[in-house]
């Protein structure tokens, strides 16, 4: 079986290790670019030893972002801003990766240090949101969200399909539609949030009709030898736990049928009463799971930040690759604090050679 160092190869993308830098939101972009901040956060964390860097949540439009905060995809001048931040991560060593999605019912927030709560009505930095029924979130995210028209759906698919393709054209070479969490994709899927009666909503099938047809329009533009890969909520922790593993697992096997090459597996985030079971690496089986029944490479993140656990479940078979977020924000360096811990010969190999020649040099001393 592989480690945690081992490279992983996918359609014409290779990753130097298993370790891959979550999407983790910066909410640090004004009107959607990216800024100074940007550039040396995703440069280290590609300095630091990661071999797939994958750039936070960034919306397909101006109403699918979070926050004010957020990064967008959806013009030019966004895109020539990323144009660099690509162009960093290759150069240190790690494949350059994106996220793209829409905030859906979630969006026009507060920054988290801010509030994590929908920006008050009459607010001047807010919008109205759009979702698949009228339905709050609730807790601190009230907001009813205006029921989206068929126009919208198409709208928003095409939406996805013109940031993939900016995303292609500065160089990304791994591309993740945000189908998890709560926002949009999700929101379609999940029955607390989709209450419609049309042929987007009611069953599983229906309910999972704008991720398919989102994916397939976008692997109509996207590159067939980089990875097309999706990070999607298969469980809730409502109480109906079986039934939306099974159902989620039939979607992941609609979307493997349309192009899908890669699965992430998170949890939906679709109801403020979800009762999660917070734990060391608790999706691990969850994903294995998906990954079985699928015949999908995978994987997932939450709660993995020993050496020896994430070593361990790409051993196991578990995942094939472990998304790391705090632990990286916390040590950019951790694959090499890693390497040591798993006792490789030479470990400072992860680093670059300006790092790695002095801590080599000196790591007995």
């Amino acid at each position: 079986m592989p480690s945690l160092f081992d490279p992983f190869t996918l359609k014409g993308v290779t990753l130097r290790n298993r370790i891959a830098a979550s999407p983790m939101c910066q909410y640090s972009a004004v009107d959607g670019v990216p800024t100074d901040w940007h550039l040396p956060h995703y440069a280290g964390l590609a300095r630091g030893g990661a071999g797939l860097v994958v750039v936070e949540a960034t919306a397909v439009a101006p109403e699918g972002r979070i926050t004010p905060g957020c990064a967008g995809l959806w013009n030019d001048v966004q895109a020539e801003a990323f144009r660099p931040i690509v162009a960093a991560i290759a150069a240190a060593g790690a494949v350059p990766g994106i996220q793209i999605g829409h905030a859906g019912r979630k969006a026009s927030a507060n920054r988290p240090w801010e509030g994590d709560d929908h920006m008050a009505e009459g607010d001047a930095r807010g919008w109205p949101t759009i979702a698949p029924s009228a339905i709050a979130f609730g807790g601190g995210l009230p907001k009813v969200p205006r029921v989206m028209t068929k126009d919208d759906i198409l709208r928003v698919r095409q939406d996805f399909v013109a940031t993939a393709k900016r995303a292609r054209d500065v160089g990304f070479q791994w591309l993740m539609l945000h189908f998890a969490h709560g926002y949009l994709g999700q929101s379609f899927f999940s029955p607390h949030s989709n209450r419609r009666d049309d042929e987007f909503g009611g069953s599983a099938e229906n309910r999972g009709r704008f991720l398919v047809e989102t994916l397939a329009a976008v692997r109509e533009v996207w590159p067939s030898d980089r990875p097309l890969t999706a990070r999607f909520g298969v469980i809730e922790f409502d109480g109906r736990d079986e039934q939306t593993l099974a159902e989620s697992i039939d979607l992941v096997r609609r979307f493997k049928a349309e192009g899908l090459d890669f699965i992430d597996v998170s949890v939906g985030f679709s109801t403020p009463t979800a009762a999660i079971p917070w734990g060391p690496a608790f999706l691990a089986p969850i994903a294995e799971r998906v990954r079985r029944e699928t015949g999908l490479p995978g994987s997932t993140s939450w709660y993995i930040s020993e050496a020896e656990q994430a070593d361990g479940l790409i051993r196991d078979g578990k995942v094939d690759l472990v998304m790391l977020g705090r632990p990286l924000l916390a040590n950019p360096h951790w694959p090499y604090a890693a390497a040591l811990k798993l006792g490789l010969d030479k470990p400072s190999w992860v680093l670059p050679a300006p790092y790695a020649h002095w801590l080599e040099r000196y790591r007995t001393a």
